[in-house]
């Protein structure tokens, strides 16, 4: 049985632990919450105790390639403009969707939530912020963008050094496989850490408690998944690649970020697909998608804050001008670069857009009720695009494995690998 089970791809076993989740958070109810949420616990804690191994070990050694290579500004500066520029198309498509549904009208008296104040930083206090004063605490605190940066001085050291450090950039190389093997082990548990959760989240929720706001979260769904499915689908067929195979090879970490809410609980299932299954080269996925996870968030960053500011204006009678339109625009596409690394992105997000656009902050208590509900999309749209760019950049660099993406072959061969330093 257990043979049958493990031959099956690992989207389809989530799907089953999906499926089974939903069952049993409609007969759970409440006790949901203590029967099924430990185990979606003790899953979420094994995922967050290797993303900081992962990414230390794979950023270190992927810089010290790409710095070889030549490639590291290029690279950067390409994936940065695919980031801002489909935040920028997301916005569009938050503010379209929250007009085509109107979610804040004909709404009144609705439960005020608890909303806990956030301190928004400043562009240079995040700057700062990226350096850390103590690598040791930054991992122990999962600070990943500090981890980032550490790791990233720590592979150019390696590269200045030559053949001095050869030693260490072997053990490097070997950590990082170290770390990729017990993240394969980790991973095979995500259908039963997505019952759990998905448990948990029917038996908390339930029908009830999400007819009040059922427009708002309509919206917001329908928005991401336009998203995802026109904007994503559009530029995958512009750049001659398969969109199927696209989600198909993605599909196993927008499933897990459904099911998490988290775009760093998800890092080591978008790495692992991003290169075993879509053909980007790891020396670049293990340097953009952890960048991305901390910055490209087109759902929680984008889609979120413009059908929001929307609904909470059309709940308060507001009327939005164009140049609070622009506002919105502006800060929902720059302000996840501005608050990478800090937690609680969305309401931040949110909290910094309304203040930037002159609206009620009073406003979030009236959705901060359902934001887990929301989040779960918010969240695998976010996923999603952290994988299409890396994909996207490879494919214009001419470094994507098109066998691998294809369906061919199933994983990049150490040979693959050298091509990227003699494609450049």
């Amino acid at each position: 049985m257990f043979q049958l089970w493990f031959a099956r791809p690992l989207w389809q076993r989530v799907a089953v632990g999906f499926a089974l989740g939903i069952l049993a958070g409609v007969l759970a109810g409440e006790q949901a919450a203590v029967w099924f949420k430990p185990l979606g616990d003790i899953y979420l804690n094994l995922v967050r105790m290797i993303v900081i191994p992962l990414v230390f070990f794979t950023i270190t050694s992927s810089v010290a390639r790409l710095a070889e290579a030549g490639n590291v500004a290029r690279l950067g500066l390409r994936t940065l403009f695919w980031f801002i520029a489909t935040s920028a198309v997301a916005v569009l498509v938050g503010i379209a969707f929250g007009h085509l549904i109107d979610p804040g009208l004909g709404l009144s008296n609705l439960p005020l939530g608890e909303v806990k104040p956030r301190t928004i930083p400043t562009p240079l206090e995040v700057l700062i912020g990226i350096v850390p004063t103590n690598p040791i605490k930054a991992m122990a605190d999962t600070n990943v963008l500090q981890v980032l940066f550490f790791s990233g001085i720590v592979g150019a050291a390696l590269v200045s050094l030559g053949e001095k450090t050869a030693g260490i950039r072997s053990l490097v190389d070997q950590g990082a496989t170290l770390v990729f093997r017990i993240t394969r082990w980790v991973l095979q548990l995500t259908p039963i850490g997505t019952f759990g959760l998905i448990a948990w989240v029917v038996g908390r929720y339930g029908l009830s408690s999400l007819l009040p706001l059922s427009k708002f979260i309509a919206a917001m769904y329908l928005a991401c998944l336009f998203h995802i499915v026109v904007v994503y689908g559009g530029l995958l067929k512009a750049h001659g690649l398969k969109v199927g195979r696209f989600f198909r090879g993605a599909l196993p970490a927008m499933q897990m970020a459904f099911a998490t809410s988290s775009s760093l609980a998800t890092l080591p299932m978008s790495l692992r697909v991003a290169v075993e299954k879509l053909g980007v080269p790891q020396s670049y996925a293990s340097f953009a998608v952890p960048l991305g996870a901390n910055v490209k968030m087109d759902g929680c960053g984008a889609i979120y804050p413009a059908i929001a500011s929307i609904f909470i204006a059309q709940y308060f009678g507001l009327d939005l001008t164009l140049t609070q339109y622009v506002l919105i625009g502006l800060t929902a596409v720059l302000g996840s670069l501005g608050t990478a690394g800090v937690p609680g992105t969305s309401i931040v997000m949110l909290t910094l857009t309304l203040s930037t656009a002159g609206l009620p902050l009073e406003g979030i208590g009236y959705i901060v009720a359902i934001d887990r509900v929301v989040d779960m999309m918010r969240t695998m749209t976010n996923v999603t695009g952290q994988i299409l760019v890396p994909v996207i950049v490879a494919k214009e660099e001419g470094v994507l494995d098109r066998a691998v993406y294809d369906g061919v072959v199933e994983t990049h061969t150490p040979a693959r690998e050298t091509v990227l330093v003699a494609a450049e």
